[in-house]
């Protein structure tokens, strides 16, 4: 796939992967798949029974840039603050979708993932 007609999803998705990217750490890494997909991961650990530790991605799509936010799908209480525009943008449990840039909704939503952040170290998803 191409991004070459929609230069702007470049642009969103690499904002998007710099939000995942503060998280990197001893425990959680990205993991890329070129220059369309990265996700942000960790080890396994009890409460995850054997698996990764999934915490959230960034996908450019044909129509759309997806963020995906796990921590707003296991405590969906985070999402109780969120602006009506914001979740305008969800699709499903935890993805969040846009089209162009809009700097308060990208503030909002890197609030929103340093709120899941906290969440998932309290609750032992990671270290």
């Amino acid at each position: 796939m191409t991004t070459e007609a929609k230069p702007e999803f470049n642009i969103i998705y690499l904002r998007f992967k710099a939000m995942l990217s503060k998280y990197i750490d001893e425990k959680l890494h990205l993991r890329e798949d070129g220059s369309i997909r990265c996700e942000l991961i960790g080890p396994t650990t009890p409460r995850t029974h054997g698996d990764a530790m999934y915490f959230g991605a960034a996908r450019i799509g044909k129509n759309y840039v997806s963020y995906y936010l796990m921590p707003v799908y296991a405590f969906p209480d985070l999402l109780d603050g969120i602006s009506p525009k914001l979740k305008k943008r969800m699709q499903g449990k935890s993805c969040f979708n846009f089209t162009h840039v809009d700097e308060k909704l990208f503030k909002e939503l890197e609030e929103l993932t340093e709120q899941g952040y906290e969440r998932f170290k309290k609750m032992g998803f990671i270290g």
